[in-house]
């Protein structure tokens, strides 16, 4: 620290941080691999728009995208915030609170569909209720023959 007067002493200058090539290079990596799976992703999703398969083939495409998806954004948090040269324990400390939040926002989108659906279903008042006061069902059109 002695050189450089004016930094806090919490600052570190590790000599073995990367120099100009090789940041360049991880860089140029980083893009490649990112472009490559969101090609891929891309590729599925015009398949499936394209296509027409069984309903289980539908789900497991959506769900290989979703663990691209993931994976791309585990690599994200790796690269840009720097978490892929620190320790395991220190990784897991930012990656399971990930990981739980985006369980948490799964998990009230599905109880949320589950309680509209029910609600719908097994309410026999509903469709009177939602009806405005005075307005009833439309009735059918007449064709003007008649």
């Amino acid at each position: 620290m002695e050189n450089h007067p004016n930094v806090h002493p919490e600052v570190t200058f590790a000599p073995h941080h990367a120099s100009d090539a090789e940041f360049k290079k991880r860089v140029l990596k980083t893009t490649i691999l990112l472009s490559i799976i969101t090609v891929i992703e891309l590729g599925f999703g015009f398949l499936m728009y394209l296509t027409d398969f069984t309903h289980t083939v539908d789900l497991f495409i959506k769900g290989v995208i979703i663990i691209l998806s993931l994976a791309k954004a585990f690599y994200i948090i790796s690269i840009f915030m720097h978490l892929g040269d620190e320790i395991r324990n220190f990784i897991m400390t930012v990656a399971v609170p990930i990981l739980l939040f985006i369980w948490f926002i799964l998990a009230f989108i599905m109880d949320g569909n589950s309680y509209l659906n029910l609600r719908n279903k097994y309410d026999a008042n509903y469709k009177e209720r939602t009806l405005k006061e005075g307005h009833h069902e439309a009735a059918p059109a007449k064709s003007g023959k008649e």
